[in-house]
């Protein structure tokens, strides 16, 4: 018998903080208006720091300069479905925006206060999005030094 390997979605997300007002994107994903930080899959060749970057750029037009790694998620939208995701939260900051054309399927950039982000909850893209800026908001972070850029 041929078993399966497990392939995870692995995907990347930028938390980005200013005077308590948090980055976050206004999205149609699966036909919704959605809510989520600037996020992504990591593409081939791709360090997970590279595709953070780019990922933050392309939805939003800010570039992004992580400076830590905030956490490590597993996520499992459907239990009855062999998906999943592994996101890796970088916190970090960004510049002006570059004001060019946002990713498709990107409505607009939203900054938004932890409150307005916890009351609008039920347009998340997933659970993720709320228990990312609790974490940013309560746990420490782990330096970039502890992702190997030899390896990444």
């Amino acid at each position: 018998m041929t078993e399966s390997i497990w392939k995870p979605h692995t995907t990347v997300a930028a938390m980005v903080e200013q005077n308590g007002i948090f980055l976050l994107v206004k999205e149609i994903a699966n036909g919704e208006v959605v809510y989520n930080q600037p996020a992504g899959h990591l593409e081939p060749g791709e360090s997970i720091l590279d595709a953070v970057v780019r990922e933050t750029l392309e939805e939003t037009q800010y570039e992004f300069t992580p400076d830590a790694l905030q956490g490590v998620y597993r996520f499992v939208p459907d239990p009855s479905r062999d998906s999943s995701y592994i996101r890796f939260l970088f916190r970090g900051t960004v510049g002006d925006s570059l004001n060019g054309a946002l990713d498709e399927g990107i409505i607009s950039v939203e900054w938004m206060s932890y409150e307005e982000i916890r009351r609008c909850r039920q347009q998340h893209r997933s659970p993720l999005v709320l228990q990312c800026v609790e974490d940013y908001l309560h746990k420490p972070p782990c330096p970039l030094d502890l992702i190997s850029q030899e390896f990444a």
